[in-house]
């Protein structure tokens, strides 16, 4: 479904795909199946989106974004893509950033271009990442900082792989 009021310009969208009010697709973006973009969200041409993938409202991603499939992307956060902007002056490429399979970005969160957020990786709100994440880990604050762990299954770990009862996890 695509909402009548999207601006979608693109042909690699799947039936199975939400977009909504608002949007802005740009023509070689791929978007996988069974996703859901919410309203006011924009897509440039240099953008891979895997399947069941979730974009909340008020979300860019610009060339060189990579989402793997389940991956979750919380309202207004923010991506970037030159680690060295200038108006009018464009780098021969643009920085390639990576959001692994089933990893969580909590809203208000910006993502400094070229890095990795490994794989169920769980960033909390208003976080700035500026470092690669590794995956099962929770990060947050600014500048992002190590604070726990997190399961495939959204359990969240302390430093010492305990969970909220007591209960000791393994990865």
């Amino acid at each position: 479904m695509i909402h009548p009021l999207a601006d979608v310009c693109g042909t690699h969208i799947p039936e199975s795909t939400n977009v909504w009010q608002f949007c802005v697709i740009f023509p070689n973006a791929i978007i996988g199946k069974n996703c859901n973009i919410c309203a006011n969200v924009l897509i440039e041409n240099d953008v891979q989106i895997g399947d069941n993938v979730t974009i909340k409202s008020g979300v860019q991603l610009w060339d060189g974004v990579r989402l793997a499939d389940n991956v979750f992307i919380g309202p207004n956060v923010t991506f970037t893509n030159d680690v060295v902007p200038r108006s009018k002056v464009y780098p021969q490429s643009f920085a390639k950033t990576f959001i692994s399979k089933g990893a969580s970005i909590g809203a208000n969160v910006t993502v400094v271009a070229g890095h990795t957020i490994g794989e169920y990786a769980f960033i909390g709100a208003g976080s700035v990442v500026t470092t690669d994440i590794p995956a099962n880990t929770v990060w947050y604050g600014n500048p992002a900082k190590h604070k726990g762990f997190i399961t495939n299954e959204g359990v969240l770990l302390d430093m010492n792989m305990k969970d909220k009862e007591g209960r000791c996890h393994s990865m």
